[in-house]
């Protein structure tokens, strides 16, 4: 992958926010004056609220659902600027949204998920964006494409955009799942990894679609350390327009956020400092002896693969992967592994496998 290292304001020199999690919060949809003022109100009571956001323009995927209030909505979220003193922010989808935000006086910024997932979308909204010093939140696409969410962050990077802060609200799929969205959470800990400087919040309710399962969803987030939570908040969910499934009341927020355990990524307990490091220099063994063992497995691999071909037989023998399947299942249910893990691993072997044996095949 190429090198990624956009230039990024840590989020504390521009966000007025000395604790963790940062939260941000606020109606799925600004629907009228009345809902958007008595939310932030209530919002701004709670005390855990730093940021208050909500949908003026609401991408939906059929035609006669609420689209949103549009332009309409900008004195109502001024408003609330002046009568709470919280930022505000909104989504954006096209250059038009970016210049009627910023003659509003709209805080910051986000882009969509689907939104992120057209590059053709992003560039034009990162040419509008030009010349301005606003902060913009980028969430993940809605398919499970992190060079997709990094190209976005990396367009607006190139604009200029410093400020920046990324939002994992999980991915689209096929399969049923407890979730709306499956939150993979493997894409934006990859991420983390890329762009350690990168601040990255998680949606826990665009993620479950629901309000039962945020709070698990946003203790992992936490625990996996991540900065903050955008949480939709609602005054009254259950006759919102929009996504009312997942939206909780200001006081359910601030119970949930109060029920949150935050956990220190560094500790100066030095038994425990010491126990760590033991227990990870072991790891580091086992590590490279399982690199060890994969090289030596490949090698074997290859020399199959001539062997194959040298005969005329074919690559796939489907009834000796069923075997090593069976038997490496049966193993590691005795050795206490996960059997969605181990099949997940034994794919990615297989796969490996026959393009090894098929690139062998082509000479």
């Amino acid at each position: 992958m190429n090198e990624f290292n956009p230039d990024i304001a840590p989020f504390k020199e521009w966000l007025p926010v000395n604790h963790r999690p940062l939260i941000v919060s606020g109606p799925c949809s600004a629907e009228n004056k009345q809902q958007v003022l008595a939310t932030a109100k209530a919002l701004v009571k709670t005390g855990v609220v730093n940021v208050f956001r909500a949908g003026l323009w609401k991408p939906r995927t059929r035609p006669d659902a609420f689209e949103g209030v549009g332009a309409l909505g900008f004195p109502w979220l001024q408003q609330v600027k002046k009568e709470t003193g919280l930022p505000v922010c909104t989504e954006v989808a096209t250059p038009e949204h970016v210049e009627q935000c910023l003659q509003n006086g709209i805080d910051i910024l986000w882009i969509g998920a689907r939104t992120t997932v057209n590059p053709f979308s992003v560039q034009e909204i990162a040419e509008a964006l030009k010349g301005a010093d606003i902060p913009v939140m980028i969430k993940n696409p809605v398919n499970p494409d992190l060079k997709l969410w990094m190209g976005a962050i990396e367009r607006l990077n190139q604009a200029g955009i410093k400020k920046m802060i990324a939002i994992h609200r999980g991915f689209y799929s096929f399969e049923q799942a407890p979730f709306r969205n499956d939150p993979i959470w493997e894409i934006p800990i990859e991420l983390m990894r890329l762009c350690p400087n990168l601040p990255i919040i998680c949606d826990p309710s665009h993620i479950t679609g629901n309000t039962f399962l945020i709070e698990a969803v946003c203790q992992k987030a936490m625990d996996l350390e991540m900065d903050g939570l955008m949480i939709e908040s609602h005054i009254d969910p259950k006759v919102a327009l929009s996504d009312k499934e997942q939206q909780v009341t200001p006081a359910e927020l601030e119970k949930l956020v109060a029920q949150l355990i935050i956990r220190d990524n560094i500790t100066d307990n030095n038994d425990f400092l010491e126990k760590l490091k033991e227990l990870r220099f072991e790891i580091d063994k086992l590590d490279a002896e399982l690199i060890q063992l994969l090289s030596k497995r490949m090698s074997i691999i290859d020399q199959i693969g001539y062997h194959k071909k040298e005969n005329n037989i074919t690559i796939l023998q489907i009834n000796r992967w069923n075997n090593i399947v069976r038997e490496c299942l049966e193993m590691g249910d005795k050795g206490g592994l996960n059997r969605e893990f181990l099949i997940r691993l034994l794919q990615i072997i297989h796969e490996e496998s026959i393009q090894r044996q098929t690139e062998i095949f082509k000479k």
